[in-house]
């Protein structure tokens, strides 16, 4: 590994009157784990997900990801994951074993912290006790089960293959195989969808008590069914009534917002999450993974892997599809896109630490949001206003070159 440069060396990007400086200390280091086949695909889903065929390529795959992982080894020597997320896709399709061998083969490779949070993305028309029980064993300690809904005609108008009461068994099958430490996924802004339908599914997923609630309204996506057969959706003073009772009834049931969409009791917000939102370091591996990666150099490089399951198993072709090289232009934006997605946004000198750039490189729109109302008045943070989070895509404007 070439030595680290010192910490006065510098680095010209795209804007010469922003030096970027050696980055000192690196960030926390994740990884990510693609497993790209479902049952079926929803409707609303621009996800990288694939039909399941009745037999899985699970020993292949685990071959597969573990050697993608080999040529991503040299870029992160010497360093630990802090956390494995598994998402899809439905990971849940594979089995214990093939994700035993996966984790085995990973630690082998990458030493893993002492407090490692490993995540898996389940659904409840994949839960079976048996297989949820080898899964804690494995060390995964964390499920993020999708659920959507739990009333019937919803499920069916988005697609799901699991009813309502799956999903009620699955939350209590999850703290049944040991998992005290599970979030929730629900949508809101559903077809034909009303306020009291929408706080119906609410109460009744915290009655289930989970750790973590991921709480989102329905988006049409390009390239989904749903982009090109539009369901009727709540009109928008509906929608803006859901938002603020459903705010608010997870907060008095001690769901503290934030993230834009992330509500967790006290000391349970997701870690993997957190680290991707305040520009944290993770490896991404399987088909059309992402990955961005930092170097004590002050090179921060994006990476993503080749999309199509069948192009990713196949020796004669490259697992990375491609890698870009931000440069000082482009990094305000690229920071502050995630960090900006938490409710309290992040300590001022994250940004110098995570980029290796001044402040200074952000005061043109710092001063602009500011006018504007999206970005609070507060010199130790970087943190959107209540209109700020609610209009992100203008705020960040402010901060392309």
């Amino acid at each position: 590994m070439t030595p680290a440069p010192s910490a006065s060396s510098l680095i010209h990007g795209g804007d010469a009157a922003s030096p970027r400086s050696a980055l000192p200390v690196l960030p926390p280091l994740a990884l990510y784990i693609h497993i790209p086949w479902c049952v079926r695909k929803c409707p609303y889903c621009d996800f990288n997900s694939h039909t399941a065929s009745p037999v899985l390529p699970e020993e292949e795959y685990v071959d597969a990801l573990l050697a993608d992982l080999d040529q991503d080894l040299h870029a992160v020597y010497g360093r630990e994951i802090s956390s494995i997320f598994f998402g899809g896709g439905t990971p849940s399709l594979f089995s214990a074993q093939a994700l035993g061998r996966l984790l085995q083969g990973v630690e082998a490779r990458i030493p893993f912290a002492a407090d490692i949070e490993i995540t898996l993305e389940a659904n409840p028309g994949t839960f079976e006790q048996d297989k949820f029980v080898a899964y804690r064993k494995l060390g995964i300690n964390r499920l993020s089960i999708g659920i959507q809904s739990f009333q019937q005609e919803k499920l069916k108008a988005l697609g799901r293959i699991h009813n309502g009461d799956e999903a009620v068994r699955a939350a209590g099958m999850a703290r049944q195989a040991g998992f005290d430490n599970f979030n929730l996924d629900l949508m809101h802004g559903l077809p034909d969808q009303s306020l009291d339908d929408a706080l119906a599914d609410l109460r009744t997923a915290i009655a289930l008590k989970p750790t973590h609630l991921s709480w989102y309204q329905l988006t049409l996506e390009p390239n989904t069914v749903f982009w090109n057969q539009p369901p009727t959706l709540p009109e928008d003073d509906t929608l803006w009534d859901i938002q603020e009772a459903g705010q608010a009834l997870l907060a008095e049931h001690g769901y503290a917002q934030y993230e834009v969409s992330a509500y967790a009791q006290p000391g349970r917000a997701a870690r993997h999450n957190l680290n991707y939102w305040s520009f944290g370091d993770f490896i991404g591996i399987g088909a059309g993974a992402h990955g961005k990666l930092s170097h004590p150099d002050g090179r921060i490089v994006r990476t993503w892997k080749t999309r199509l399951p069948k192009d990713y198993l196949n020796p004669s072709k490259s697992f990375k599809a491609g890698e870009k090289s931000l440069t000082n232009d482009e990094m305000p934006f690229e920071f502050l896109m995630n960090a900006l997605r938490l409710t309290e946004g992040v300590d001022s000198q994250l940004y110098p630490q995570r980029t290796g750039l001044s402040l200074d490189s952000l005061a043109e729109g710092r001063r602009d949001a500011e006018q504007s109302g999206l970005l609070r008045v507060e010199p130790s943070r970087l943190a959107a206003t209540e209109r700020g989070q609610l209009f992100l895509n203008d705020l960040l404007q402010k901060f392309l070159s």
